[in-house]
């Protein structure tokens, strides 16, 4: 029997809603770590939340209140980096390859049959806490050159330490010369549904647009960075807070009108704003102001409406319906440096849709 690499004081939660799986685990687990075991997601996730002993999840997909797919999106979407590294592994009965597919995309790390014997258990959880752990290390050293970094790599804004540094400078050149400087966060609050619906990378690409759209409606000397997963923040010397309120509301209409469409779903995007100002507020430093916006986004309502629904079908000409079919099943990614004009020109047909339509 392979023996386990991290120490016995450790907890691994199994979660199932039969009680017969989760005693089975439990009972191969105990040799070798304390187990904490929950009957459905919700439960598991406030477990994952307060308790920082875990260092692993076992996890079943169909669960009630919160099924496993949910509660892997929430893991892999959290802010704290404990949570959000946690590795979890998805205890499979008969679920189709479908099924499997979905929760690897949402960052599932392994699959373990419900009628694995002890030694294969724990031969996985040795050889993922060693992945995890070469895993910390090279996070580390990533960590170590982002700090010296000044661009995100995955949407082309500065990074969150460099909006600092470059904030500092102008925070204080605000002050020293009577100007007014204001923050504004903004956050994709439907960042998860859309990770649950159409998979992670999915949700990624959506955040990149999103990025593009907040650095094209904000002024060319305004600082942009990405401070969280799905949070953008703008540093904007000489902007009253109205100012950035008006620019932040209508970044959040437009992301309430766009209609993106994956697998015959539509992707609805909601999300929050906050805003601070010298002016406005009492702030001794740029970080006081970030604080401030960032506190404001978390009391801004979020949108209710899920994040996909069923596209409404209605009957188009037969000419029409072959060329959107045609084009819904074609290999886009062929386009190459085509793809902004393929992309140019459907924009052009849809407005002068909507100019006909009154729009």
């Amino acid at each position: 029997m392979p023996r386990t690499t991290d120490l016995p004081q450790k907890r691994v939660l199994v979660v199932d809603d039969s009680k017969f799986v989760r005693t089975t685990f439990a009972g191969i687990l105990k040799a070798s770590f304390a187990v904490r075991e929950e009957a459905d997601g919700e439960a598991a996730w406030s477990a994952v939340e307060s308790d920082p002993s875990l260092v692993m999840v076992f996890t079943d997909l169909e669960m009630p209140r919160l099924d496993g797919f949910s509660l892997l999106s929430r893991i892999r979407s959290s802010a704290d980096r404990r949570i959000k590294q946690l590795p979890v592994v998805v205890i499979s009965g008969h679920e189709e390859a479908a099924m499997k597919q979905r929760a690897k995309e949402l960052g599932a790390n392994d699959f373990i049959a419900k009628s694995a014997d002890a030694p294969e258990v724990l031969s996985r959880i040795d050889n993922l806490l060693r992945l995890v752990r070469t895993s910390n290390e090279l996070e580390a050293s990533r960590q170590a050159v982002e700090r010296t970094a000044t661009h995100d790599p995955l949407t082309g804004t500065h990074t969150a330490n460099y909006l600092v540094t470059e904030g500092r400078k102008h925070f204080a050149h605000a002050r020293r010369h009577g100007r007014d400087l204001s923050v504004m966060a903004l956050r994709l609050d439907s960042y998860d549904d859309i990770a649950l619906a159409a998979g992670k990378d999915i949700a990624d690409v959506v955040v990149t647009r999103v990025a593009k759209l907040v650095m094209e409606k904000v002024r060319t000397e305004d600082s942009v960075a990405r401070v969280a997963h799905a949070t953008f923040m703008v540093v904007a010397a000489g902007a009253a807070a109205s100012q950035m309120l008006a620019v932040g509301q209508r970044l959040r209409r437009e992301l309430d009108d766009a209609r993106v469409r994956y697998h015959e779903k539509l992707l609805k995007f909601a999300s929050s704003l906050g805003v601070a100002s010298i002016a406005a507020d009492h702030a001794n430093s740029i970080e006081d102001l970030m604080r401030l916006a960032l506190q404001r986004l978390q009391r801004a309502p979020a949108a209710p409406p899920p994040a996909a629904a069923p596209a409404e079908r209605r009957a188009l000409p037969g000419d029409l319906e072959r060329v959107l079919r045609f084009l819904e099943g074609a290999d886009i990614a062929r386009l190459g440096p085509a793809a902004d004009e393929f992309a140019r020109r459907l924009e052009r047909i849809a407005k002068a849709i909507q100019a006909k339509r009154g729009r």
